[in-house]
């Protein structure tokens, strides 16, 4: 075999997954984040807009893996 492990995903592969949990991730955390401020409870606003800022980057990370995979690739 040619992959040292065959169950790794390639870099694009991996970075669509990363890209698209990230995306759910902002937009849970944004529901979070709204029922916090209708409930006026700050703690879970906190925690929403942590939830939204961290879905963020990880769907950062995600794009720059595929983009990573492209160059590799060329």
């Amino acid at each position: 075999m040619d992959n040292e492990k065959t169950n790794e995903k390639d870099l694009g592969t991996q970075g669509q997954a990363d890209s698209l949990k990230g995306k759910v991730n902002q937009a849970v955390g944004k529901v979070q984040k709204k029922v916090g401020q209708a409930t006026g409870d700050p703690a879970t606003e906190a925690k929403g807009k942590a939830r939204e800022v961290t879905g963020k980057g990880r769907s950062k990370v995600g794009d720059l893996e595929q983009k990573a995979d492209e160059k590799l690739k060329d």
